[in-house]
Order: C-alpha cells, then sequence, then structure tokens
C-alpha cells in the first residue's frame, strides 16, 4: 500500500523531532548542576594564582601614531625599521600611512625634501613605475618612492643597487597628491 507524501512528511517532522529532544536530554544530563557550579574543585590547582594580577588585553599599537622625533608640520614619514609611510598633515596627524618594500640602497635617517617627481618611468631593476616622488641621492643612488604599474610590491634583487622604496598602487596616488616638490620627507631608523 502506498503511503502518501504527506505522511511521509509527518513522519520525518515526529523523527526530526525526537532526535532534538534526545540531544537535548544528552546535553543536559551531562552539563553539572547549579550546586556542582558552586563548589570548589578538590584537589585541583587553580588557573591562576592570587598574588598575578589579572592580564588585561594585549596592546594593539596605533598605526595612525607618528614616530617620536620625526618633526613638525606637513611631511612624510618613512620608518626604515617598521617599513613604513606616514603621511602627515600640518597639524600633526597622519591622514595615512601604509607598508613598503625598501630599496637595496637606503638613505641614512635625516631630513630631506621632495626634489623631483615623475608620472611612468622604467625604474633601476627593470619594473615600469608610477607616481615617482624622489627626495635624495645617496651613494650615487637617486632614492624615491613608487608603485608598480602591475600592483606587485617584490622585494629587490640584494645584488643591484635601486633606491625605488615601492608602494602598492594605491598608496603611489595618495603619496603622489601629497607630496609635491618641496614637501619635507623625514626618514627615521
Amino acid at each position: 500500500m502506498a503511503r502518501s507524501s504527506s505522511g511521509i512528511v509527518a513522519g520525518l517532522t515526529a523523527a526530526a523531532v525526537a532526535a532534538v529532544a534526545f540531544l537535548a536530554y544528552q546535553a543536559s544530563a551531562s552539563a553539572p548542576s547549579p550546586a556542582q557550579l558552586a563548589e570548589p574543585a578538590v584537589g585541583k590547582t587553580p588557573a591562576a594564582h592570587a598574588s598575578q594580577p589579572p592580564k588585561g588585553p594585549a596592546k594593539v599599537k596605533d598605526v595612525l601614531a607618528v614616530p617620536a622625533q620625526s618633526g613638525t608640520g606637513t611631511r612624510v614619514v618613512y620608518s626604515l625599521a617598521e617599513r613604513r609611510v606616514w603621511l602627515v598633515n600640518g597639524q600633526g596627524k597622519a591622514t595615512r600611512t601604509f607598508k613598503v618594500a625598501p630599496s637595496t640602497v637606503s638613505p641614512p635617517p635625516g631630513t630631506y625634501a621632495v626634489g623631483s617627481r615623475s608620472g611612468l618611468i622604467t625604474g633601476s631593476d627593470g619594473v615600469q613605475v608610477e607616481h615617482v616622488v624622489r627626495f635624495v641621492t645617496f651613494e650615487g643612488v637617486p632614492i624615491g618612492f613608487s608603485a608598480a604599474v602591475d600592483g606587485s610590491m617584490p622585494s629587490p634583487d640584494p645584488k643591484s643597487r635601486t633606491g625605488g622604496v615601492r608602494m602598492l598602487r594605491a598608496d603611489g596616488d595618495a603619496m603622489w597628491s601629497f607630496a609635491t616638490v618641496g614637501v619635507k620627507v623625514v626618514v627615521v631608523p
């Protein structure tokens, strides 16, 4: 005898309700009672000792915080150690910060100024770059910020002497708008 589809659905629903009820019973049977929760654990070492202060949340570094000793006024700040750039407005606040891929030749810490710019060129490593913002020549190598047209930020070949500090294209756009000729560039360790 053929069962109707509504009978099959009713049977499946009843089986599902029974399964959920069984699982709920199992969960409640394995949970500690309120009395067990109130009792101290006997023979167990406490997880924290009274002499140790509780650990607070880990401090998160504010990436918009401009490095100390980086000067005042409108400027580009480039941290060699952090491989990061900050675009700082006249009030000393970073309007943007981003990671960069350093060149093989790095300038010594100090204060420089944007000396020249190029819209689109081939970099010293043979890569097509845009929004080149040059600020110093060190050991005969012009050093500046740029973005690869293909969007890459590869590490430069350590055997070659390059001065291109690479960034993503969107960051290169922001640098290009911000760092006009004469704008201060502060390099910090």
